[in-house]
């Protein structure tokens, strides 16, 4: 659930009719898009016998792309000949050829005979597993495209479980069809985070500690390299990764505006070097380790109870993703939104749809900022809240002084306000570079207004639900 609406929200875009893509993986029989610095050491450990003087063959200037968080991730340069093959009949399966004994008192054998006990240490170390959950709803249109995407990744998941919560079409049964497990929900009146729970209460006691959870919407699409990257900066140490999303086609208008908004969050979190008040529940990883903290954090008082089950996520509030958010902040975890973990999720395609999104992503903010009360990670998400107040009250003021102004005759262009505007303007256009320059120019006529009122109406309607405390809904 994504948003460039302020990050102290949860992101949930829901409506892009993702294109069913084929289950076949070309991509993972290609080496030359494996990065060897995120590769696990099971497929990279042939090349430990490999002898010293053939390292400096590799260019310098891949791992510095690799460990830099601003910096895309780049395919590796091509193997040479021999070092790999791949099955045609199987091209998910790689067998590498038998090596030649190194002749004797080379200088090959010598580093090779250095290196095998190592070797041999490597290859007996369990790899974590990592398992890829998707909460469905009623998701028969974009669910095969979700898998495939999953199955088309640089380092695929072990497992792909689908959970489908309440769906009246034939969300399971494709879910079969393309190979996968699927879960269906029992008694599940909580939404998507009464679902996870009841999976997560039965996977994680059959995780090891550094096992890793991929929690992903079935209405997103990962690019290739996502949870090559993702892994790489949980095995740095962050205790949540999330990503960066496109707006996918669709929607019309109102589709656009949204893509406008998600390419000004992109690029925002592309500045900050993957900085973020949010991990987004369109597609999020966390080792088993620290699920099972928030758990027991839950249970022993150290953070807010929810429904009083330790559930990992809080079933009680409107939007789970950003409580988690708060939840691993607390708990003394980093989290991150690298610029290499991109996306592309769906957007609302009316402006009902929109209003209930945003609306709820709102409120929920809102809450659980009261949820928590003002501390040491949750002042800079009150700050927001009292920025967006203030924005408020001045667009209203704004508006009711031009309207008074254009009614009595009165108005007129001020130096001033002209600058100002201008300055605005420019701001607008700049923002939006990732999606061309048209899209900029278009920008310059300050038709996205319609979208900035409209979310703070919806700002508005979220305040007084919560002072009133009208009965919440989640969609």
């Amino acid at each position: 659930m994504p948003s460039p609406r302020e990050p102290d929200a949860a992101q949930d875009p829901r409506t892009t009719v993702l294109p069913t893509v084929a289950l076949s993986t070309p991509a993972l029989s290609t080496p030359a898009l494996s990065t060897p610095a995120l590769s696990t050491p099971a497929l990279s450990m042939p090349a430990l016998s490999m002898p010293a003087l053939s390292m400096p063959a590799l260019p310098t200037a891949v791992p510095a792309a690799l460990f830099s968080p601003t910096v895309p991730l780049r395919p590796a340069p091509a193997r040479p000949p021999g070092r790999a093959l791949v099955d045609p009949a199987d091209p998910a399966r790689r067998t590498v050829p038998p090596r030649l004994p190194a002749p004797a008192g080379s200088l090959r054998g010598a580093l090779e005979s250095l290196t095998r006990p190592i070797a041999v240490v490597r290859g007996r170390r369990r790899q974590p597993m990592l398992v890829a959950l998707l909460p469905a709803h009623d998701e028969q249109d974009t669910l095969p495209g979700a898998i495939a995407g999953l199955r088309g990744q640089t380092t695929p998941p072990d497992r792909i479980v689908v959970i489908s919560d309440n769906s009246t079409d034939a969300t399971p049964s494709i879910g079969r069809d393309l190979g996968v497990e699927v879960v269906e929900t029992v008694d599940n009146s909580d939404k998507k985070a009464g679902a996870l729970n009841q999976v997560l209460a039965r996977l994680l006691p059959t995780l090891e500690e550094d096992d890793v959870v991929l929690v992903q919407d079935a209405d997103s699409l990962l690019d290739p390299h996502f949870l090559e990257a993702a892994l790489f900066y949980l095995r740095r140490g962050y205790g949540g990764v999330g990503g960066v999303f496109r707006g996918g086609p669709g929607g019309g208008f109102v589709g656009h505006l949204q893509r406008n908004e998600y390419a000004r969050y992109a690029r925002d979190v592309n500045r900050l070097n993957g900085k973020c008040l949010v991990i987004t529940g369109t597609a999020a990883l966390f080792k088993v380790g620290m699920l099972r903290q928030v758990v027991e954090a839950r249970l022993d008082g150290r953070l807010p109870a929810g429904d009083g089950r330790g559930g990992v996520y809080d079933t009680t509030v409107l939007t789970e993703d950003n409580e988690l958010t708060f939840a691993l902040l607390h708990l003394g975890h980093r989290i991150i939104s690298p610029v290499q973990c991109t996306l592309t999720t769906e957007v609302m395609e009316s402006w009902r749809d929109l209003w209930k999104q945003r609306l709820r992503w709102k409120r929920g903010a809102v809450e659980n900022c009261l949820q928590y009360g003002m501390t040491r990670v949750t002042w800079r998400y009150w700050g927001r809240q009292l920025f967006t107040m203030l924005g408020c009250l001045v667009s209203t003021a704004y508006l009711g002084t031009l309207l008074w102004a254009a009614v009595s005759g009165s108005l007129h262009i001020h130096p001033f306000w002209l600058a100002v505007s201008v300055v605005f303007i420019v701001e607008r256009v700049v923002t939006v570079r990732y999606r061309g320059w048209r899209q900029m120019l278009l920008a310059a006529t300050m038709y996205e207004l319609v979208l900035d009122y409209f979310l703070q109406a919806c700002h508005v309607k979220a305040y007084w639900d919560s002072l009133t405390r009208k009965t919440k809904r989640w969609n």
